[in-house]
């Protein structure tokens, strides 16, 4: 009992560090952390637009509220201070004939609402500007060019975090495994990706980076080498008919990363599929780029997807999500090398080889039959 728990103990941390050691997740997050950047942090505040568009909604709501409460206390100041200065507050006892610069300001609160009415265009008619002091005129325009800028910089952030392509990637869909069959007489590594949206992506593109950790000729070790992997659908890689799933395959030949590897020894790999797909969305024509990785325990060895695309009686196909990342067991080599060998002496038998140490030597019979 002890030596199961224990068993299942280990391999639980062993798959929780297999999972720490993964670059990019299901989702497409990428587990990567800077340290040491040179640089300040202040580099960030020159390209103030991206790095609002970044943050989170938290921190961007956060933002949004002090921006305005912000300003609207500090020239709620302001005006409390003109009113101080011009001696328009009560305290100061005006007489009959005094004329303020603003009219109804009788304390810090008052100056705070009149500010809120002048930046938001509220306008409740109570308070108001006179033409009594240049500088209240020019306190009042510059407060409502500075609000025009706040709300459109505000307003503009946050539609353009609502309408980000990140969120269209959402609803693009690759399957939980890759497996590894054939298809079409060859080896093939395959993946499953699904549009949620009858919306297209345009021009769509996909492609692959293998990572892993290699080791030079010359001894350096390269963390994250990043090694190509082209992917081919049955109509071509580029400008995909996307309005259903569709199944992707990389041929593992003789060029190929995985055509060293076997059914047995896929597991003792140490390497992260990253799986890209890129498009422009056909609503808004901005660029999406959906990803995606796999590692070795998500690879399955001898196995190919179930059918997803139906028709039915009424002439309609219909699409089983359900069936989307169901896999089917199939006969397959363990191992491309021995399925190239398969095929090269299938070839072989089919040709006819000369012997050099043949020699075809001339019999003269001679016929004893005599007339």
């Amino acid at each position: 009992m002890f030596s199961y728990l224990r068993e299942r103990f280990t391999s639980h941390l062993r798959e929780r560090s297999r999972r720490r050691a993964r670059l990019v997740s299901k989702d497409g997050r990428c587990n990567i952390e800077f340290g040491n950047v040179e640089q300040s942090r202040f580099v960030f505040l020159i390209d103030i637009w991206t790095t609002i568009l970044d943050l989170r909604w938290r921190y961007k709501m956060t933002i949004f509220i002090s921006a305005f409460l912000g300003s609207w206390f500090l020239f709620g100041l302001l005006w409390y201070v003109v009113a101080y200065i011009h001696k328009d507050l009560p305290e100061f006892n005006p007489s009959i004939n005094h004329t303020p610069c603003v009219e109804n300001i009788n304390g810090l609160t008052s100056a705070f609402l009149f500010s809120l009415e002048t930046q938001v265009t509220i306008g409740y008619g109570f308070r108001c500007v006179t033409e009594q002091c240049a500088t209240a005129i020019f306190l009042l325009i510059f407060q409502s060019i500075l609000g025009v800028i706040i709300n459109s910089f505000m307003c503009g952030a946050i539609l353009a975090k609502i309408s980000r392509s990140k969120n269209r990637a959402k609803t693009i869909t690759f399957s939980k495994n890759a497996v590894i069959s054939k298809r079409g007489g060859k080896l093939c590594l395959l993946i499953r990706v699904a549009n949620l949206r009858k919306s297209l992506l345009i021009g769509s593109h996909i492609y692959g980076k293998l990572l892993k950790t290699t080791i030079t000729p010359e001894g350096e070790t390269i963390i994250l080498d990043q090694v190509n992997i082209d992917f081919v659908v049955d109509a071509g890689n580029e400008n995909l008919f996307f309005i259903s799933p569709l199944t992707i395959y990389h041929i593992i030949d003789k060029n190929s990363p995985f055509f060293h590897m076997a059914a047995e020894t896929l597991l003792q790999q140490d390497f992260e599929l990253v799986v890209f797909l890129d498009g422009t969305v056909e609503a808004t024509s901005a660029t999406c780029q959906v990803r995606t990785s796999y590692i070795p325990e998500e690879v399955l060895w001898g196995y190919r997807f179930a059918p997803i695309v139906s028709k039915t009686k009424e002439g309609k196909y219909r699409v089983d999500f359900q069936n989307f990342s169901k896999t089917v067991a199939v006969e397959t080599p363990h191992c491309a090398f021995c399925l190239y060998n398969e095929k090269e002496a299938k070839a072989k038998e089919k040709k006819g080889y000369d012997n050099p140490g043949f020699v075809l030597s001339e019999v003269n019979e001679t016929s004893d039959t005599k007339m």
